[in-house]
């Protein structure tokens, strides 16, 4: 460890801390995990001449970000907005299913990732320093995994929901007690997974260029293992328990699917009272779904393969190119 002082600088999201030392700059791409605590690294770098490093100002690894945030915030609000104003017309009209409740919630979810975090993301990228005190750095880093948990847990309420309707479609009285016991896990447990980032995310202001603050989580673990730990944690509740979830229900909806269709002709009096199981309407539910989960596990699972890469083998991660 060198006495010099420390760079801080943000690259991609990902805040870092660079040593200073000699007289020449170097420079290792950062892969950095939204919910990962320690989402910067110590590096050899040099500023001896008084000048700021160029990966702590604006550069073209900022410009994806910039660039294709505002075109996904522009699609996702376009589509949430379209899904709420449906379900919000359903209600007023009194054919609020359960399921059209559960997909409310997940629009809710998705709002805040539209309008809390990609533009949070844009902002950062843009400016690169945070400027925003510490107060909004730990509130934002709170918001800015909140509505990730909140997705992701409601992910698995739509999946349980539907598994449930599936199996037991009789028990409709149940289904709408459990959907409620279902939404209140997936807040409130957003909520608790989410309160260790306002705890841990802080402003530090570089000690050398005093007008330059970012926020980060250094020095916020006792130890490397302390933060793999959270870092493990986080990746289970965000990504592996949903995804098993969904997995589980989905395959038994399958093979329940296939049972039912595989029954004799005699059956089909017997099936006929297992209201709705293969009704139109629930083949087009299920349909949507299995849409909303493939889609989760196509953009979340690069991203986390990529996260484990990066606890397990920084070096090799970090040469990855710096726009992935």
């Amino acid at each position: 460890m060198t006495s010099q002082p420390s760079v801080f600088l943000h690259v991609n999201s990902s805040p870092e801390i660079i040593e200073s030392e000699g007289t020449m700059t170097k420079y290792i791409p950062e892969i950095s995990p939204i919910y990962e605590a320690d989402n910067f690294s110590l590096l050899e770098n040099t500023t001896t001449n008084g000048t700021l490093p160029i990966d702590m100002i604006f550069n073209n690894g900022h410009l994806p970000a910039v660039i294709l945030y505002p075109l996904l915030m522009t699609l996702s609000a376009i589509g949430n907005i379209a899904v709420f104003t449906v379900i919000v017309r359903l209600r007023f009209k009194g054919e609020l299913s359960r399921i059209h409740l559960l997909i409310l919630h997940l629009t809710i979810a998705d709002f805040i990732v539209t309008f809390v975090m990609m533009p949070l993301e844009i902002g950062w990228n843009y400016t690169v320093s945070w400027d925003a005190g510490d107060g909004l750095c730990r509130i934002m880093s709170f918001l800015r995994i909140f509505g990730l948990y909140l997705s992701s847990f409601l992910l698995m309420c739509i999946s349980i929901d539907c598994y449930y309707a599936v199996i037991n479609p009789l028990a409709i009285y149940e289904a709408n007690r459990r959907a409620k016991w279902m939404l209140a896990f997936a807040w409130i447990g957003s909520i608790i997974f989410s309160l260790p980032q306002a705890l841990i995310f802080h402003v530090e202001v570089h000690p050398e260029f005093r007008w330059y603050q970012q926020c980060i989580t250094f020095n916020s673990f006792p130890s490397q293992n302390a933060e793999l730990a959270y870092n493990l944690i986080s990746f289970f509740f965000l990504y592996v328990l949903p995804m098993l979830t969904i997995i589980y229900c989905y395959a038994h909806i399958m093979a329940e699917m296939y049972r039912v269709n595989s029954q004799k002709q005699s059956d089909v009096m017997f099936r006929r009272s297992n209201i709705g199981v293969l009704s139109c309407a629930k083949i087009r539910m299920l349909k949507m779904t299995v849409i909303i989960v493939a889609t989760f596990f196509f953009c979340w699972t690069p991203y986390n393969v990529m996260s484990l890469w990066y606890w397990f083998d920084r070096k090799s991660a970090q040469e990855v190119d710096q726009v992935i």
